[in-house]
C-alpha cells in the first residue's frame, strides 16, 4: 500500500478497502492510538493487535505516519457512508444539508479519537491536520460535491459548479475541529438544524420556503 503521500490512500475512502487483512492492520492501530495515543503506539504494538508482521506493516503502509494516515482516512470514509444512509433522499435540499450538519457536529462533539489526541498530543496531531490535513479536507469536500451533483440531477437545484462550495464547507467544519470553542450552538441539534436550513437557502440562492 502507498504510504501517507500518496494519493492511492484518498481512493480508500472513495472504493472503499476491500482487503481483510488490512482492514485489522486499521483495527489494530485505532485501538492502540485510543489506549496509547499516536505517539506511544509503536508498529510493534500494532502488530500485535492486528496479527500483521511488522515487515507486512512497512511494507503495505511505509511508516507509522502512513498508517496513522490510513486509520484518518478510513475513519473519514465511515463517517461520510453514515452521512448519506442517515439523509432522506426525498427532502428539500436544504433540509438534506442540515442533516448533514447535525451529523457532523454530532460528530465533533463526540468522536473520541480526534477529542483525545487534539487535547493530550497537539504538537503531534495539529501537523497531520493542519499542513498535511488536505486528504482529508478533500473528501469531505468530494462527498459534498457528490451529493450537491445528485440535487442538480434531480431537479432540485439550478446547475452551477459545486466544487468551490463544497471545500469551503469542508474547510469550515475542518476549522471547527480544530477549533472546537465556538458560539455556534454545536451541542444543540435542533438550532443547528434550523441555522444550517437557513444558511443553506442563501448559500444555494433557493427562494424562501412558504408556509402551509
Amino acid at each position: 500500500m502507498p504510504s501517507s503521500s500518496s494519493p492511492g490512500l484518498l481512493e480508500l475512502i472513495r472504493t472503499g478497502d476491500p482487503d481483510p487483512p488490512s482492514e485489522r492492520a486499521l483495527d489494530g492501530a485505532l485501538d492502540a492510538f485510543l489506549d496509547f495515543g499516536i505517539r506511544r503506539t509503536s508498529v510493534n504494538e500494532i502488530a500485535r493487535r492486528s496479527g500483521i508482521s511488522p515487515a507486512t506493516l512497512y511494507r503495505w503502509y511505509g511508516t507509522k505516519d502512513g498508517i496513522v494516515a490510513a486509520v484518518a482516512l478510513r475513519e473519514t470514509r465511515r463517517f461520510l457512508d453514515e452521512l448519506e444512509a442517515g439523509v432522506d433522499p426525498d427532502a428539500p435540499p436544504e433540509d438534506q444539508l442540515a442533516e448533514v450538519s447535525v451529523a457532523v457536529a454530532r460528530r465533533l462533539r463526540e468522536q473520541p479519537l480526534l477529542r483525545r489526541l487534539i487535547e493530550t498530543e497537539p504538537e503531534d496531531v495539529l501537523p497531520r491536520l493542519t499542513t498535511d490535513g488536505w486528504p482529508i479536507i478533500r473528501a469531505g469536500a468530494d462527498y459534498l460535491t457528490g451529493h450537491i451533483e445528485r440535487l442538480m440531477d434531480e431537479g432540485h437545484l439550478e446547475r452551477f459548479d459545486p466544487a468551490p462550495l463544497a471545500e469551503l464547507l469542508a474547510r469550515v467544519t475542518h476549522s471547527l475541529l480544530l477549533t472546537p470553542t465556538t458560539t455556534l450552538e454545536l451541542d444543540d441539534d435542533d438550532a443547528i438544524r434550523s441555522d444550517a436550513r437557513d444558511t443553506f437557502r442563501w448559500l444555494l440562492r433557493l427562494p424562501p420556503r412558504t408556509t402551509p
